[in-house]
């Protein structure tokens, strides 16, 4: 969130190793006025209260009305009952924030929905004002018979009541983790502030983190109803649209009030192995902050690295024109293999002949792009970058592009 001047960063957190510990998780917390670099501060939530003893897991924060900021996040009991708590924060006057306070009267939400398996009731979203003037939140939950976002309303943030239709569900999917739930403008970059009224012509989004991997809708929240209506129904879950298609995953983003944008990152996961990861003493790292928004067809979220990262640029490279035919390889020198930010545009002189897609190669993208890597060549690519290259070549990663032409 973005608060007094500070943009903060809440994440899970393992004060005492670079290991997932069941019962250590709390909440780190980082700060910034770039986005860019950032401080690490104590951290703001540990597990020593009944409703958290097991984990202080993911959750969110709001800007109540006032300017007032508060989070919610899932706890886990001794039974492994995953419970909603509230915190405040100490001295709202600390543009910091470094001291918080949990709220007397937690859980504030508790798993007592019938079919619900208590292990699997958490994350809370942030929040947003409902209709009726009231806030509303989502939590993600696995029933006995689908998943869902479940939707919760009040009015002062402390006491809560479920609606009795949940924000969206789904028979054909694993739990949703991470529900996130924001809106958005068609062609507009523009971010939306989810605690005021919403303009006319907005879309909404609901993304939720599933397997491995950060997937959305694109739809409308029907005010009547009180719950989101996606513009297409997709049952099979492996098409609905990812953020990344890369190791991204929990991703959260929130309204930045300094620059009217909405902002994403997520958290990439290494290959390292355990033992690694204690050597080095940390695990898992935060992608670049994104800017979001919806393209102008209204179908498909857009991204792209906040503007401030381009401040750690030094040392420009610049090469216009080039010319490449099939096999052609031009290599790029002056640069930092390991830290490049590389624009690059490539001009098709035809599209013609570009090979039919095959829409069933969406149900496992991963799968086709190795049958299709960068040595198997089609009738528009590969084309692209080779980068992290070795002098001889023996080692080196292809980013490459195909375009395909689609049955319309």
């Amino acid at each position: 969130m973005y608060y007094k001047g500070i943009y903060h960063n809440f994440y899970q957190y393992n004060p005492h190793c670079a290991l997932w510990c069941w019962g250590d998780i709390a909440w780190g917390h980082s700060v910034s006025t770039d986005l860019v670099n950032w401080i690490q501060l104590e951290p703001v939530i540990e597990p020593d209260n009944p409703s958290d003893i097991d984990g202080c897991w993911t959750g969110s924060a709001t800007i109540l009305s006032g300017g007032q900021p508060v989070i919610l996040y899932t706890g886990v009991s001794r039974d492994n009952c995953q419970v909603q708590n509230l915190l405040f924060p100490k001295n709202p006057s600390d543009p910091y924030l470094r001291e918080w306070t949990k709220a007397g009267n937690n859980p504030v939400i508790q798993p007592v929905v019938p079919g619900l398996n208590r292990s699997c009731f958490r994350d809370p979203t942030t929040g947003w004002i409902g209709p009726d003037g009231l806030w509303r939140i989502a939590v993600g939950a696995q029933l006995y018979s689908y998943n869902a976002a479940l939707l919760y309303k009040s009015e002062d943030f402390l006491s809560w009541t479920r609606v009795d239709h949940p924000l969206y569900s789904h028979n054909l999917s694993n739990m949703w983790e991470c529900p996130d739930f924001f809106a958005v403008l068609p062609g507009n970059n523009s971010g939306l502030d989810m605690s005021v009224s919403i303009p006319r012509g907005a879309k909404h989004a609901l993304k939720m983190s599933v397997g491995y991997f950060d997937k959305y809708l694109i739809g409308v929240y029907d005010l009547k109803r009180d719950a989101f209506v996606p513009d297409t129904i997709v049952d099979d879950c492996r098409l609905w649209l990812r953020i990344d298609y890369g190791d991204f995953y929990a991703s959260k983003s929130f309204f930045d009030s300094k620059k009217g944008r909405r902002i994403i990152w997520g958290w990439s996961q290494e290959a390292d192995c355990r033992s690694d990861d204690v050597a080095k003493g940390w695990a898992g790292i935060h992608t670049i902050p994104r800017t979001i928004w919806l393209d102008s067809d209204g179908k498909q979220l857009l991204q792209w690295p906040v503007d401030e990262i381009e401040s750690l640029r030094t040392n420009e490279i610049n090469h216009q024109g080039l010319e490449l035919n099939k096999g052609d390889m031009f290599e790029i020198n002056g640069v930092d293999t390991f830290q490049a930010d590389v624009e690059i545009y490539f001009e098709l002189t035809s599209i013609n002949a570009a090979e039919p897609f095959d829409p069933s190669w969406l149900l496992d993208p991963e799968k086709h792009c190795c049958e299709a890597g960068a040595s198997v060549h089609g009738g528009i690519g590969p084309f692209g970058l080779v980068i992290l290259a070795s002098n001889n070549m023996d080692e080196h990663t292809v980013v490459h592009f195909r375009v395909y032409k689609s049955q319309q």
